[in-house]
């Protein structure tokens, strides 16, 4: 894990994962030419009901985050993988996504789903180094252009 960082169990309610919920949907407006393009999505993106989330604190202060729900009795969906943007290259997502697996498979979940935009070639690239692979869309992103799924089994 990455020096002087400190790892924090909490859910969706947890007001520094809030702040994290408003910065990712103002960078996924701004990557794909604003919140029009991306509106269909929306509604599939509300935080405040993920009942496990991980947030990194650097001191005090928040810098990466990522959540998972129940998606299936089998999977678990997980959502909102994001490190602020002076702490990327510190390998926080490797180590937040490698906590976020455990719990799931602790919880007894069999896979870890995701959904992410081919725009998003980093966070496609990270996925895939971590030993995900691309599956078929699956709802509620089956029908929504640029959606990319992937899935790892735990």
């Amino acid at each position: 894990m990455s020096d002087n960082i400190v790892y924090k169990w909490t859910d969706g309610s947890n007001k520094d994962f809030q702040e994290f919920y408003k910065k990712t949907e103002e960078y996924y407006s701004k990557i794909v030419g604003g919140i029009e393009k991306r509106r269909a999505f929306v509604p599939y993106n509300h935080s405040d009901g993920i009942p496990n989330v991980l947030i990194a604190y650097h001191g005090d202060v928040a810098v990466a985050c990522a959540g998972f729900k129940p998606y299936s009795e089998d999977d678990a969906e997980i959502k909102r993988v994001w490190v602020e943007p002076e702490h990327r290259g510190k390998h926080l997502a490797k180590d937040i996504m490698k906590q976020i697996e455990d719990k799931a498979r602790v919880n007894g979940y069999k896979r870890a789903i995701l959904q992410t935009r081919a725009i998003m070639a980093d966070a496609v690239g990270l996925y895939e180094k971590l030993g995900y692979s691309k599956i078929e869309k699956y709802p509620p992103y089956d029908n929504l252009n640029g959606a990319v799924c992937m899935a790892k089994d735990l």
